[in-house]
């Protein structure tokens, strides 16, 4: 009896080919190889890792995450080493996974996106090569505008995507569901970006009404996990919709298989699975698996036709 063959699961992101659609997201499975013991690195499309500064940054306060229904609020701050220690002593390691890596970085000014990309230029060709795109991530609050993020403007938008132009790599834009997304997107594009990230967490707070003051050691934080996915659902959608030429990478409460499948038919050419990992380390090999199931399931032999599938 012939055993009966799986879906193709290659998809493409720009000019960026990863063997499957499932990335683990960005600040959910650290800088470096934390859950190896769980988690195959390797067989994930990709490993987004935690967004990093040209500098160390201490972030926020504690406590830094309180749960909610149906996901999680976090005040963390973007933790973490700067690029420069993160590309000798976290990069080796996770490259050494066979992971494909997207480094994701941030900044407070222009000139922060700029010193990070080009500190990842300058890094050593061999670790480098494990990383196939920079996640820029443009959530943060911007000094140069009154303290606005940047991806609540287009110009801005537009303005850190394109001082991030020195790390040599893909560049995509990692936008919040705020404003319109559309326009900002496409700013994004203008701006250098070779796809889109949608969406980061969505602002929120939550208050101890006992202490009266809000739980979370930074006031308010950012909202992820399921309760998020249909608001992530419908951002792909309507940034498919209008500028089907752009990839998109979605993200924003996949917990399974099929959530992965519902992203995909919005538009979305991969997905990153994220606050699931805090729940079960191995959640994104769990969505990859149930999601070649779904489409064995479904006869769809080739994942990639499930992209914009629900534009008719």
């Amino acid at each position: 009896m012939s055993r009966r063959r799986g879906p193709e699961l290659a998809t493409t992101v720009g000019s960026v080919r990863l063997p499957n659609p499932v990335m683990a997201a960005s600040g959910t499975v650290g800088h470096g190889t934390e859950l190896a013991r769980h988690l195959d690195h390797a067989a994930l499309g990709a490993v987004v890792v935690k967004s990093l500064a040209p500098y160390e940054w201490p972030g926020n306060p504690p406590p830094r995450v309180h749960p909610v229904a149906a996901g999680m609020i976090n005040s963390v701050g973007l933790q973490g080493p700067g690029v420069s220690r993160w590309l000798a002593e976290e990069l080796p390691g996770l490259a050494a996974t066979g992971a494909r890596v997207v480094a994701s970085i941030w900044g407070r000014t222009l000139d922060d996106y700029a010193a990070a990309s080009e500190l990842l230029a300058a890094a050593d060709p061999e670790a480098r090569a494990a990383v196939v795109a920079v996640e820029v991530n443009v959530s943060c609050p911007n000094l140069e505008d009154r303290g606005r993020m940047f991806s609540h403007s287009a110009d801005t938008t537009r303005d850190a995507l394109a001082a991030a132009a020195g790390c040599g790599l893909p560049r995509w834009a990692k936008l919040s569901a705020t404003g319109d997304l559309v326009d900002i997107a496409a700013a994004a594009v203008e701006g250098g970006a070779a796809a889109v990230t949608l969406i980061n967490t969505l602002l929120g707070m939550v208050i101890d009404c006992e202490a009266r003051r809000p739980v979370l050691g930074g006031g308010g934080g950012g909202v992820s996990g399921r309760a998020v996915g249909p608001v992530a659902v419908r951002a792909v959608y309507d940034v498919y919709a209008a500028v089907p030429e752009v990839p998109i990478v979605g993200v924003g409460g996949i917990a399974t298989g099929v959530h992965a499948v519902e992203m995909m038919m919005a538009g979305a050419r991969a997905v990153q699975v994220g606050t699931a990992t805090f729940a079960d380390p191995r959640a994104p090999a769990k969505v990859l698996k149930e999601l070649a199931r779904w489409c064995v399931a479904h006869d769809v032999p080739r994942v990639d036709e499930l992209i914009g599938a629900a534009h008719g």
